[in-house]
């Protein structure tokens, strides 16, 4: 008997080339249907006819978009929907795909006016910013309660980031199912941490940015290791406050005592995490709104069997228990970072107990394949539901 055919997944995504956007990368290669993807930031100027004209499209409503920011003008924001979307549709009749997956819903306003013109399903990835940022939140607000109409379901990082979305659909007649899902590790690269036996040594990995706090997890350190000349830290990472940082570590005397890696390749981070003692994000709200989903970076600490000094900010607490596989304190609260610093300086038997905990719960619940899985189920569950009624919850 012959096996049933995969689903065909069609993928609408703003990048394949970032760095901090792997997880993109291994949704494509990791779920179990016949998937193909249009990335906005591909430019094949040689290439196939409607890749090219995606391309365009996207640079175009990027342009309406920030217009629009200066001089508030409806119709440019219209056109920054309408033109990718009318590609959009062109490019689902050519690939004639089961069902549509969007990444960022930022990106998938660009492309929501497929699901009337060709009655496929639309599953949203919202992962961060996109449903925290006012930049977002406000700008598309009008868009947003118009694709959560549309959409089939949303995959989300954490539960403060589905009440936001819920929040949006009011105006939804059906039930807008939603998957909580943080995005995972990889147990085959991120694994052999011993924090216990490791020197005093703390990693932070992330992007130099005002929600992962970088100034605050350098301020704590600082704190922490006074009177402790062998401390180290080591930050990975690139972004516009970075050149702040360092600045800031000169000022506090740190000299060679905090080392600014730059961006890293996966392999390199996870030789990094094998030899320090703990980790740390000071991750907060940002000016703008900006927010955490469920940060990657925490999660590849945890399976590394590292633990992690983390706030209790969006999803972080979902998967970072305190006390257990972790040590949480409130966002801005550099010196209970700092003791929770020290604590673990100084005593290496308990950084050994939380890390080894936060594995063990990690390859429970937060790998990349637990998220393939959930993520493949809500697909699968799609694909099987009836489209709604003509007209049903589609009006403009």
């Amino acid at each position: 008997m012959a096996l049933p055919k995969p689903l065909r997944l069609l993928v609408f995504a703003p990048s394949r080339r970032a760095p901090s956007e792997t997880f993109i990368r291994a949704n494509l290669a990791g779920l179990a249907c016949d998937t193909v993807a249009y990335c906005g930031d591909e430019r094949p100027w040689g290439g196939p006819p409607l890749r090219l004209a995606y391309g365009l499209a996207i640079l175009v409503s990027k342009a309406c978009y920030r217009l629009a920011a200066l001089v508030p003008l409806e119709a440019l924001q219209r056109f920054g929907t309408w033109l990718p979307s009318q590609v959009a549709i062109r490019i689902c009749r050519q690939e004639r795909p089961d069902l549509v997956l969007a990444e960022f819903g930022f990106h998938a306003v660009r492309v929501m006016e497929l699901v009337p013109a060709t009655g496929l399903p639309l599953i949203v990835h919202f992962r961060g910013s996109d449903a925290s940022s006012r930049r977002y939140l406000a700008t598309l607000r009008p868009r947003y309660r118009r694709l959560l109409q549309l959409v089939a379901a949303v995959v989300v990082k954490s539960e403060p980031m589905r009440a936001t979305l819920l929040a949006l659909a009011t105006d939804r007649q059906r039930p807008l199912p939603v998957l909580i899902s943080p995005s995972g590790a990889d147990p085959a690269r991120f694994a052999g941490a011993d924090p216990a036996a490791a020197p005093p040594r703390f990693l932070a990995v992330g992007r130099f940015v005002a929600k992962k706090g970088p100034l605050l997890s350098l301020e704590a350190f600082a704190r922490a290791s006074a009177g402790h000349p062998d401390w180290r830290l080591e930050m990975v990472g690139e972004g516009p406050l970075l050149a702040r940082a360092r600045q800031r570590a000169s000022d506090l005397g740190l000299g060679d005592r905090v080392i600014f890696s730059g961006l890293l390749p996966p392999p390199a981070i996870a030789e990094r995490l094998r030899g320090a003692r703990a980790f740390l994000q000071h991750s907060l709200t940002a000016p703008d709104g900006d927010q955490e989903g469920s940060p990657v970076a925490v999660l590849e600490a945890q399976l590394s069997g590292l633990p992690v000094v983390a706030t209790r900010h969006a999803g972080i607490p979902e998967v970072v228990q305190h006390g257990v596989t972790g040590l949480l304190v409130e966002e801005g609260d550099v010196a209970a970072m700092a003791e929770a610093i020290r604590r673990l300086g100084e005593d290496p038997a308990l950084a050994g107990r939380l890390g080894a905990a936060g594995r063990r719960r990690c390859q429970e619940h937060f790998t990349v394949q637990h998220h393939l899985q959930a993520l493949q189920g809500l697909i699968e569950q799609v694909a099987a539901t009836p489209a709604p009624l003509p007209g049903d919850s589609l009006s403009p």
